[in-house]
C-alpha cells in the first residue's frame, strides 16, 4: 500500500514537472515571437524612414542638388589637396635619391675591401640602398661629363678614390636618425671623408610637414563647413514640417522616432556629396595627368599621377556620410528640445 502511494506521488511529480516544462516552453516561444515582432517593427520603421527620406530628396531635385553640390565642392577641395600632397610625397620620394651620403674611401683601400664594406652597409636596417662606384667607373664618368677626356688620358695614375653612395631609409621623415647614420659612417676606418647636403633634406622635410599640416587644417575647416551646411538644411526642413513634428510629440512620439527620417536625410546628403566629390577629384586628376606626364618626360623622368585607392575611396564616402549624419543630429538634438507644442 505504501509502495503504491509512493509510485503515485512520483508519477504526480513527474506529470507536474512535465506541465511546468511545457509552460516554460510556451513562455519562451511567446518571448521569442515578441522579440521577433519587435525587431521586425524596428527594422520596418528604419526602412520606411530610410526610403521616405530619399523620396523626399528626389521630390525636390533642384533644392537637393544645390545643397549636395555645395557639400561636394567643400569635400572635393579637401580631397583634392590630399591628392596633391600624396603626389608631392611621390615626387619627393624620387628626390630622396639625390640626398645620398657619399663615402669617399681612402686611396689605399683595395677593391675587395670596398666590396666587403658595401655589402656590410647594405645589411644595415637604416640603409635603403648602397652603390659602389669604383675608381675606374668614376674616372670614366668624369671623362664623359667633364669635357676633359683628352687631358685626363695624360694622367699616369687614377687620382679618384672608390666612392660608396648610401641612401638612408626615410631621408625626408627622420632627420635625427639620418644625422646619426652620417656620423657613424664618417667614423668608419675605410672612409676618408663623407658628404651629404643636410640643409636640402631639412628644407624638403619642412615643405612636406607644412603641406601635410595645411591639408589637415583645411580638411577640418571644410568638415566644419559640411556640418554647418547640412545642419542648416535639416533645420529648414524641420521648420517646414513643424506641424507634423508637433502632432507627433502630442501623440507621444519619442525624439528618436522623430529624428529618424531627418537623420537619414543627412545620411543621403553626405553620401551623395561624397560620391560627387570623388567624381570631381577624378576629373581634376584626369585633366592634369597628361600635362604632368609630358613635363616629366621633358626632364627625362617618369611621374604617374596617383588617385584614391579603394581604402581611401571608402574612407571619403564614410567621412562625408558621417559628417552629414552628425550635422543633422546636432541640429535636431537642439531644435527638438526647444520645440514644444503650444
Amino acid at each position: 500500500m505504501l509502495h503504491c502511494k509512493a509510485m503515485g506521488y512520483l508519477f504526480g511529480m513527474k506529470k507536474t514537472s512535465q506541465q511546468y516544462g511545457r509552460q516554460e516552453q510556451r513562455q519562451a516561444r511567446r518571448l521569442n515571437t515578441s522579440l521577433s515582432v519587435k525587431l521586425l517593427a524596428y527594422l520596418n520603421s528604419h526602412g520606411q524612414a530610410f526610403f521616405s527620406s530619399l523620396g523626399r530628396l528626389l521630390r525636390m531635385p533642384f533644392t537637393s542638388m544645390m545643397t549636395i553640390a555645395v557639400l561636394a565642392i567643400a569635400i572635393a577641395l579637401a580631397g583634392g589637396f590630399y591628392i596633391i600632397v600624396v603626389n608631392m610625397q611621390q615626387l619627393t620620394g624620387s628626390l630622396e635619391t639625390s640626398n645620398q651620403i657619399s663615402l669617399f674611401l681612402k686611396s689605399d683601400i683595395s677593391r675587395q675591401r670596398s666590396k666587403v664594406l658595401t655589402d656590410r652597409l647594405a645589411g644595415r636596417p637604416d640603409v635603403s640602398q648602397v652603390r659602389l662606384i669604383t675608381k675606374q667607373q668614376a674616372l670614366e664618368e668624369f671623362k664623359r661629363y667633364s669635357g676633359f677626356g683628352n687631358a685626363l688620358n695624360a694622367l699616369q695614375q687614377n687620382p679618384l678614390p672608390d666612392v660608396i653612395q648610401v641612401l638612408p631609409e626615410h631621408v625626408l621623415h627622420e632627420n635625427a636618425k639620418v644625422k646619426q647614420l652620417f656620423a657613424e659612417l664618417q667614423e668608419l676606418p675605410e672612409v676618408d671623408f663623407a658628404q651629404m647636403d643636410m640643409q636640402w633634406v631639412k628644407r624638403l622635410q619642412s615643405i612636406m610637414q607644412l603641406a601635410r599640416r595645411g591639408v589637415m587644417i583645411l580638411s577640418v575647416l571644410l568638415g566644419l563647413a559640411v556640418l554647418f551646411i547640412t545642419g542648416n538644411t535639416i533645420r529648414l526642413e524641420l521648420q517646414s514640417r513643424r506641424d507634423e513634428v508637433v502632432i507627433a510629440k502630442l501623440v507621444g512620439a519619442t525624439h528618436a522616432f522623430i529624428q529618424r527620417p531627418f537623420l537619414y536625410s543627412g545620411f543621403w546628403y553626405g553620401f551623395f556629396a561624397g560620391v560627387i566629390a570623388w567624381l570631381v577629384v577624378l576629373c581634376m586628376v584626369l585633366l592634369l595627368k597628361q600635362p604632368v606626364e609630358k613635363i616629366a618626360l621633358l626632364y627625362d623622368g617618369y611621374f604617374q599621377v596617383l588617385f584614391f585607392g579603394v581604402v581611401e575611396t571608402l574612407s571619403l564616402l564614410l567621412i562625408s556620410t558621417m559628417l552629414g549624419v552628425l550635422g543633422a543630429w546636432l541640429v535636431l538634438n537642439y531644435q527638438l528640445r526647444h520645440l514644444q507644442p503650444h
